[in-house]
């Protein structure tokens, strides 16, 4: 085997390690951005936690002040909800749902 040949064959491997560089400093800055998005996002849910657990404790204090059993109301919507999906055959209109949504209040 000559220079020339083996000359060649360094050149190719040093291409590919260069391609083999770039894509892996490629798949860096995804997993990076990745994932930043994660702990964006987890931050996010953090802060809606916290403001539906204070929107819970609003509503309570207000079904309290009213009367309305919540246990009672969520238990049949989730009754009602079950009731639907054992039944649903994915073709019932919006009119009905909305009737039934009235029908829990």
């Amino acid at each position: 085997m000559g220079f020339g040949d083996t000359a060649k064959k360094i050149q190719t491997l040093a291409d590919r390690a260069e391609r083999t560089y770039k894509k892996i400093s490629e798949l860096r800055d995804e997993v990076d951005e990745t994932q930043e998005t994660v702990i964006d996002t987890s931050e996010r849910v953090k802060t809606l936690e916290n403001e539906m657990a204070e929107q819970r404790a609003v509503l309570d204090a207000v079904a309290e002040e009213v009367g309305v059993d919540l246990e009672r109301v969520s238990t049949e919507a989730h009754i009602a909800d079950a009731e639907e999906s054992a039944t649903d055959d994915g073709d019932a209109d919006d009119t009905d749902d909305a009737e039934r949504g009235n029908d829990r209040l």
